[in-house]
This record gives structure tokens, sequence and C-alpha cells, in this order.
């Protein structure tokens, strides 16, 4: 049995990509890790990075060169201060100098070292491969970014599932329908359930620091898409819509930090067309951040980190001012749990299934969220899971220009509102008479991320990328 913590789906790191930025950063700390354990890492005289297939294609866009360099330089994601992360890279290319993992300096020239090659490897999407040089002796590690922050070698089986993610939950939970067995057997809600797994992992202290480094994460992003006005980076020149929605909706209410911000919100006397706007706002300004290289949370990727927090803000916003960190927490985990079962049975990697894969996913996992919040049963969680899922089927990832901001930054808005409509329904919906399950819509969300067509799967070579000439932008 595969198990899947929620911090496995709930990550921590630097925008604009999980699978492209993320994945590959992670890759390149893993690769360092391997050349020392093999006594490797001191001999190496040179490095050799190639990227493939959707890494290659839209590795430019979505910073994927950067996120090598990074990597290789022994920058965490989690912690690095984000405002470095431009002087980190500028000082590689000007000297073509490396210091790799922060301990010997090496030659390596980003425009000959980072080879962007269109072939695709078939064992997945999003290849890339680590060339150490030692003398004469070249050595060759590849791995792969499956989605979400991912990454696995490939001696798996399944390119859809991690089997490298393995451990021994109480309550093994690989469908919706399992989880819907242990619910009831233990008399527990889903998050409960959640919450015991999770405590085989690690003490309930170090789950709750987590989770309120997360949510604190969520929070920052979206104050800081608030308040930044301007163009993002990329040539596209997107100008930044979270400032101009954020100075409207608030009027002249007054206030400082981040804290401040969600308190005065509440106090704000808010109508339908202002629940809308805030919803967007706040998902706006997450995966704007998101879009220059800022620090986020893979919900359960980057491209779609708007949709978790800005739904869990309308919440605390809006249903419940009394609302409180058990309430957060109780939302997250049941927002990585249903994550998981659709990482298990399909996929949350855009380059394997489209966006279904990211807006869809992240859209059906605060749907679900906010349903047990609202009061819903664990069938009506599933339930809202699956109506979220099934009206995303078969969207596609066509990025203009390869960048994470069209249609990326919007679909998270839709994907929000589409979440808290969900939830409404199946609040009113007996299970019962319920035609499509969530593991039937998963798989059918498989089978279609498998028909569909390349072009389609984070290339940009169709759709949007190729209707819409950067230049005219």
């Amino acid at each position: 049995m595969e198990c899947i913590s929620v911090f496995d789906m709930l990550k921590i790191g630097i925008g604009p990509s999980s699978s492209h930025t993320l994945g590959p950063w992670r890759a390149a700390e893993r690769w360092i890790d391997e050349l020392k354990v093999n006594n490797d890492f001191d001999k190496v005289e040179k490095i050799e990075v190639n990227l493939f297939g959707s890494l290659s294609l839209t590795g430019k866009g979505h910073a994927t060169d950067y996120a090598v360099m990074l990597g290789l330089s022994g920058a965490n994601p989690e912690t690095v201060p984000t405002e470095d992360i431009g002087s980190i890279v500028s000082s590689i290319k000007e000297t073509n100098t490396l210091l790799f993992n922060k301990e010997k300096s090496m030659p390596f020239n980003p425009s000959t070292d980072i080879i962007f090659n269109r072939k695709f490897l078939p064992f997945h999407a999003n290849g890339m491969s680590f060339t150490s040089v030692i003398g004469s002796k070249k050595t060759t590690s590849k791995f792969y970014s499956i989605g979400g922050g991912f990454v696995v070698k490939e001696e798996r089986k399944n390119s859809k599932k991690n089997f490298e993610i393995k451990c021994s939950f109480p309550y093994p939970i690989e469908k919706g329908e399992e989880l819907l067995i242990f619910c009831k057997r233990l008399d527990m809600p889903i998050s409960q359930v959640v919450y015991e797994n999770e405590k085989s992992l690690r003490s309930e202290e170090d789950i709750n620091n987590e989770l309120k480094r997360i949510w604190n994460t969520m929070l920052e992003c979206m104050y800081i898409g608030c308040h930044t006005e301007g163009n993002l980076p990329g040539g596209l020149n997107v100008r930044r819509r979270a400032y101009d929605m954020h100075l409207n909706l608030k009027g002249d209410t007054p206030y400082g930090n981040s804290l401040e911000w969600l308190y005065s919100i509440r106090d704000t006397e808010v109508k339908f067309r202002q629940i809308l706007k805030w919803v967007s706002c706040f998902a706006l300004s997450v995966n704007e951040v998101n879009a220059s290289l800022g620090r986020v949370v893979t919900a359960p990727t980057n491209g779609s980190a708007g949709v978790i927090p800005s739904v869990l803000m309308y919440y605390l916003v809006i249903e419940n001012h009394d609302g409180d960190f058990d309430d957060i927490k109780r939302f997250l985990l049941v927002a990585g749990e249903i994550g998981s079962i659709f990482k298990k049975g399909a996929t949350i990697s855009a380059a394997m299934g489209g966006c279904q894969a990211e807006i869809g996913v992240s859209s059906a996992m605060a749907a679900g969220a906010l349903t047990e919040l609202l009061g819903g049963t664990p069938e009506q969680v599933l339930v809202a899971a699956e109506i979220a899922m099934e009206h995303h089927l078969g969207l596609t990832c066509d990025p203009i220009g390869g960048l994470v901001q069209i249609p990326c930054i919007e679909r998270n808005a839709m994907g929000a509102i589409k979440a808290i409509n969900a939830a409404e329904l199946a609040l009113d919906t007996n299970p019962e008479n319920v035609k499509v399950p969530l593991d039937k819509v998963v798989d059918t969300m498989w089978e279609t991320a498998k028909d569909m067509h390349t072009k389609y799967k984070e290339t940009s070579e169709g759709g949007l990328a190729v209707r819409v000439n950067m230049a005219d932008c």
C-alpha cells in the first residue's frame, strides 16, 4: 500500500511550478546526496544537466534553469530569501562559476551546461539527467519530476504512482471507498482519520507546528500578493490584479500586518458580488506571487497553489468569523487526503494529465475540505470532491509563452469558486442518490489524461499557447 502524507501534498517551495521548478530543484539536491554517498562529490570536475520533454519545452518560462542552478548551489527552496534568488543566478551567469552545494567552486556555464532537449523520455514527460565528470569518466543519473514537487527514479514500475513513498499507516487508504469504510468503522470524520495516520509518522506537536507553518506561508503569500503592484516578469507584461482588487475591496479600512489584515476583512460587510471578488482576489494574489518566483505552498502543485488558501480564507472571513486553528487543521488534513487519492489513482502532473490534474485536483481538495467544515458527512465530503473534479475533466494545460500566467492565474480563481459551489451542492445532496462516486471520477480523469494529446500537456505547443503571439502582448 502506498502511503502519502498530507505534508507530501502540501509543500513549501518557490514558484512558478512544482514540477518544473521545485521538482528539478529537489532532484539536484538528491543527485548531490548520491554523489556524497558514493564518495564522488569532492572529485567532481564538471557538471552537465539535460532537461527533457516538457521540462525543455516550457522550462525557460517555468524557470527550470534557475531551479537547477539554485539546487546545485545548495539553496533550500523552503528557506532561501526570495530576494536573493536573482543575485545567486546572476552571479553564476556572470562568472560561469558555481559554488557547488555551498562547498566547492565549480566551472559552470548555464548556456552550455544546461541543455534543453526536446526529446521525451519514455518513462515520464518531465525527465532530467545530471552528469558528473571525474577525469575521463562520465556518470549520469536520471530523475523524473512527476508533479507537486515529487521526484522519482526510473526504477518504479508504474509512471503514475510513486512507490518510493512507503509507510505503514494504521488506516491505509488508496481509494475514497476505503476512506469511507474507516470513517464508518471508527466513527470519525475524515480529518480525524487522516490525523491518526499522520500521528504514526510524527508527534502531534510536530503535526500542528507544520500545519501552522503551511498556513502562515499561505497567509503571507496572499498578503504579499495583495500588496504588490506592477507587472509580472517573463515578457507577457501581465499586470498584477490582486493589488487593485484588494485596494478597491478594502476601501479605507486601515491595518498593518497580515493578521490585522485578516481580522479587518472579517469586520467588513460582504455581499455576494464582493464574496466572488474576495475569493478571486485571494486566489489571484497567491498565483501572482507564484509567477514571480515567490514562496508558495504546493496545493497540490504550484500552478494551482491559489485555490486552497482562497477557499480556506473564504471560510474564515465569510462563513465563520470564530474560525480558529482547529478549523484550519481539519481543512488542510482533508484537502491533503483527497489530493493523495488523486495522486495514487491518477496524476497531479499537468505534463501527464493537463490542467485537470492541477486546478481540477486542487478544486476537489478544497471542495471536500470546505464541506467538512460546513458540517458535511464524510460521504458528502467525497461528493463535493467528485463534483468539483467532474467539471474540470479534460481541462488542458496550454500556458502562453510557457509562463505560469495565462491562463493559469485566472484558473485558480475559477477553481476556487467551483470548489465553493461544489461544497454547497454536496451539502444539499443525499449521497445515496449519487450516480458517480469519487473513485469513478478519479479513474475517468486518468483515462482522460492518457487520451489527451501531448500538445495540451504543458508543452505550449497547442491551445492558447499557439493562438496568442507573445510579441503582441
